[in-house]
């Protein structure tokens, strides 16, 4: 009977053991590498959508105290730094806050003007070309239809992505010049009015300490029509076509 209580005592501690390294294997991970995100709201439709969930790269700009979690302030500024990219989609930390997570698209980098004129986007004075794809049709929860003008916007550099627009009269349209500064960047949302951005006194320029990381892959993507105990109605909520998709 002891040596039974003693191998069951020790096969406890070995699956402690197991959960503890489990458990810091994948804080390491979500830490130094890829760290997981949910999309809440629809500023970036339609490059990705509610419900679409995303590994980020951490590592892709190198670090800074908001790498780690909770933020800890274990050193200042940014190590390893790897600027990002004109058109990048990334995660960042809320400038006036430092704690809520933003996901946009790098539109200014450090030195540009960036400014919005009758819903046309300019980059250091020249218009940023776009071209007509089409209608977007957002069906929301209701039921009812929210339609969308898409567009195709090519950045300076070349880089073409999706942007939706309501109309070229709507909030943020008509901005200010905005001046970069340096070691600052300019994000905007690809749903254009329908976006709390750069554009926003509440968004403001993203300094590079508040960079979190590169999005990368979509690895999952509900569209809500199921709730968490309806288990017989996961399978038509999955967005399978998003699964495993690359984001750009």
């Amino acid at each position: 009977m002891k040596e039974n209580t003693a191998q069951s005592g020790k096969g406890f501690k070995e699956n402690a053991k197991t959960v503890i390294y489990a458990i810091l294997i994948a804080l390491f991970i979500r830490s130094f590498f890829f760290e997981p995100f949910s999309i809440p709201s629809g500023s970036m439709i339609p490059t990705l959508l509610v419900g679409d969930y995303l590994f980020v790269s951490k590592y892709t700009y190198g670090y800074s105290r908001y790498s780690l979690p909770m933020g800890v302030p274990l050193f200042e500024g940014r190590v390893w730094y790897d600027a990002p990219e004109r058109g990048d989609v990334l995660v960042f930390k809320l400038p006036t806050d430092n704690e809520t997570d933003y996901i946009k698209r790098v539109i200014g980098l450090p030195g540009d003007t960036v400014q919005v004129r009758n819903g046309r986007l300019y980059i250091n004075g020249n218009i940023v070309p776009r071209a007509k794809k089409g209608e977007f049709v957002l069906r929301l929860p209701d039921g009812s239809a929210q339609r969308f003008t898409e567009y195709t916007e090519t950045l300076p550099g070349g880089y073409k992505h999706p942007i939706l627009e309501i109309s070229d009269k709507e909030r943020y349209d008509d901005t200010e010049i905005f001046v970069v500064p340096e070691d600052y960047f300019f994000m905007m949302g690809d749903n254009r009015d329908n976006s709390v951005d750069s554009r926003s006194i509440s968004v403001g320029m993203v300094p590079k300490e508040n960079l979190v990381g590169k999005a990368r892959k979509i690895f999952y993507s509900n569209d809500g029509s199921s709730s968490w105990w309806e288990i017989w109605k996961w399978p038509a909520s999955v967005r399978w076509g998003r699964l495993f998709g690359s984001i750009s």
